[in-house]
């Protein structure tokens, strides 16, 4: 029963577990979209997840795979849910045991399952300074960014196409009020490691929705809150790939549910980023956990950049919290006061036309000639290794293909690349385009990127154009 008890995720400072003891648990769900496919042909207006749809969003639940064989869970799951979460299976523990040896099957019966019954993905979580397996542990420095690199990339690449949300970076900033970066293995490797880890995890899945995930951050006035914003509100100033906002949202009594919540999603969204609620639940029963549970859902619809819910878990045994009761379904299934709370917030509910978002990085102001290309490259370095993103931008008429030249400094090697063919790991070296990224019209972009060894490259890349 302890593994079953256990969550894994993040949790309020307020709670009673260790992290650390209960590396078995469950881990929060579900996917964001703008349009959501209704599980199992379920009548809009009846059930959580078709009700959720007709907004345009998704009501998912967090998913163990061993309980896909329990009758009763996998009714509830396909007959009230449209988006799914593994709850351990796609943590670095579970996908990559050993050392550049991973292992999908656990995950990959979820993903099967959901597809199977048309539910979307939410892929849970690449980077997390928890529920490492023991050898990245025993990582450190140049290292361990290496293998984080490398893991963001082949999990994500392994999935492509197949997740629509990724909780990219898992509980990067510290509980209390100083606002600052929890310190951990991969903090220590260098405060760039989270957007090294989001530049990964694009180049890898490009279609994906890329998102940062905490807990605590529900509240508008909290330190934390503030410093994660921050952190969002820069990186879309710079152009590193942030699409969403995961609020895990454990409320209790130590922990309550806030009353300016739909003001934090609301400033959220206004940076142009998706807000997702990703971990719900709310301890307690009868009429005040379901006007809790109301609430919540009234907030996500008045915003319009909310697209989703999840709840951790489906019955209240479900949950790492089970002695709280804080769910929708009790022990035997049967919904509470709570779930018909929800079901009318969602199907009484009004959408509010979507915002604009801000615009993307501006194209170059000096584009490259007709028929041709060009190529710029930017860097996250570290002692000892770095990672290169670069961007090809086609000129004035369409390209079929390319080909970028760029020289790396002595005893820098190349040892990783992404949407790219590169030949040479030294000196200089000439990425080519992939299947998918070749052929550009005018003005358009694409990206490639590439892991090393050493001293990144400073030169500026030529492009040629075929």
């Amino acid at each position: 029963m302890d593994n079953m008890l256990a969550r894994a995720s993040g949790r309020p400072v307020t709670r009673r577990r260790s992290r650390v003891a209960l590396a078995s648990a469950v881990v929060g769900l579900a996917v964001a979209a703008a349009t959501v496919a209704v599980a199992s042909g379920a009548s809009a207006g009846t059930t959580l997840g078709a009700s959720a749809a007709e907004k345009g969003r998704y009501f998912g639940a967090a998913v163990a795979a061993h309980k896909l064989s329990d009758a009763t869970y996998v009714g509830i799951l396909n007959r009230e849910f449209n988006s799914v979460t593994p709850e351990n299976e796609m943590k670095w523990d579970a996908t990559e045991p050993s050392q550049g040896q991973f292992t999908f099957a656990n995950a990959d019966r979820i993903v099967n399952h959901a597809r199977a019954n048309g539910m979307q993905v939410r892929g849970h979580a690449l980077a997390w300074h928890s529920q490492q397996p023991g050898w990245a542990q025993n990582l450190s420095g140049s290292a361990l960014r290496q293998a984080m690199v490398n893991h963001v990339t082949q999990v994500a690449t392994y999935y492509r196409g197949k997740i629509h949300s990724w909780d990219v970076v898992n509980e990067a900033f510290a509980d209390g009020g100083s606002g600052a970066r929890r310190d951990s293995n991969l903090q220590r490797t260098g405060n760039d490691w989270i957007e090294v880890a989001f530049r990964a995890a694009r180049a890898a899945d490009p279609t994906a929705k890329l998102c940062y995930n905490d807990y605590n951050t529900d509240d508008w006035s909290h330190a934390k809150t503030q410093a994660v914003y921050n952190m969002v509100r820069d990186f879309k100033a710079r152009g590193v790939p942030i699409d969403c906002v995961g609020l895990q949202s454990h409320f209790n009594s130590a922990s309550p549910y806030p009353g300016n919540y739909r003001t934090t999603l609301s400033s959220f969204a206004a940076l142009g980023v998706d807000v997702q609620i990703t971990e719900l639940d709310i301890e307690g029963s009868g009429d005040s956990q379901a006007t809790a549970y109301r609430n919540v859902a009234n907030d996500c619809l008045a915003v319009a950049r909310c697209t989703g819910i999840t709840v951790w878990g489906i019955r209240d045994t479900d949950s790492w919290r089970a002695s709280g009761t804080p769910l929708l379904f009790d022990g035997s299934g049967n919904k509470k006061p709570a779930y018909t709370a929800t079901l009318d917030a969602l199907n009484g509910g009004t959408t509010p036309p979507p915002t604009t978002a801000p615009p993307t990085t501006a194209p170059p102001t000096t584009p490259p000639p007709s028929g041709d290309c060009a190529a710029t490259v930017s860097l996250n370095s570290w002692n000892g290794g770095f990672v290169a993103t670069v961007r090809v931008t086609a000129g004035a008429a369409a390209i079929n293909g390319w080909a970028v030249a760029l020289t790396l400094p002595g005893g820098a090697t190349v040892t990783n690349t992404w949407s790219a063919r590169a030949t040479g790991t030294s000196g200089a070296v000439t990425f080519r385009n992939v299947d998918y990224n070749g052929r550009l019209s005018a003005g358009a972009t694409t990206e490639f990127g590439f892991q090393g060894t050493g001293t990144g490259p400073t030169s500026t890349p030529t492009c040629t154009a075929s």
